[in-house]
């Protein structure tokens, strides 16, 4: 008896969630709305190049978790940690307040990315990365990524319907936090350009 009544409730579940999802989606601009302006990146080269390195490690966590592969997602968040360790952010010339904020935030990453390599559930590994992907995103945007963009992209669904944001190199929607049950859930929220 119990199962004739929970099937119906599970099915409404999962409809009304693909459904959420679904009505998430950003809707498409028309041609004649102005392309965003590039924002500037002002530092040197090298800090780029160092950043250009923290941010392929953190796609290559991106896509182990897409996979729902956890040993895979250890070794990219080893990796990730020690490229924003190395990251030299005595060459940001700036401010000893703003140096600080910006110490600060390559600190909690490195943080977030030994919790998340102590993680032995997927579902821990991706509670990490999310603030991994917040915090990197404030760090980006306090610092530039020149010579390219960064898109914000959120999921409504992540964590029982509380959302997550990611970062991607792409529009395109690829969800770290479902994988295959809903690889395409989410919706572009924001995107950096810069020069």
């Amino acid at each position: 008896m119990k199962i004739k009544i929970f099937l119906p409730i599970g099915a409404l579940v999962l409809a009304t969630g693909l459904f959420s999802c679904q009505n998430n989606t950003t809707p498409a601009t028309d041609g004649a709305a102005a392309a965003p302006e590039a924002l500037q990146a002002p530092y040197t080269q090298q800090y780029y190049d160092s950043l250009g390195q923290v941010m392929a490690a953190y796609h290559g966590l991106s896509a182990a978790l897409v996979k729902s592969d956890t040993t895979a997602a250890t070794s990219a968040a080893i990796l990730l940690k020690q490229h924003v360790d190395s990251l030299p952010v005595q060459l940001l010339q700036m401010d000893s307040a703003r140096l600080a904020a910006i110490t600060g935030i390559t600190g909690s990453i490195s943080a977030e990315l030994n919790g998340l390599v102590g993680e032995q559930a997927l579902e821990g590994k991706r509670e990490e990365y999310q603030m991994v992907s917040d915090m990197l995103y404030d760090l980006i945007k306090a610092t530039g990524y020149k010579g390219h963009t960064v898109y914000r992209q959120f999921c409504p669904m992540a964590f029982d319907d509380k959302g997550a944001y990611w970062l991607s190199e792409t529009r395109n929607i690829v969800n770290p936090y479902f994988g295959d049950k809903m690889l395409e859930c989410g919706s572009t929220n924001d995107s950096l350009i810069y020069k």
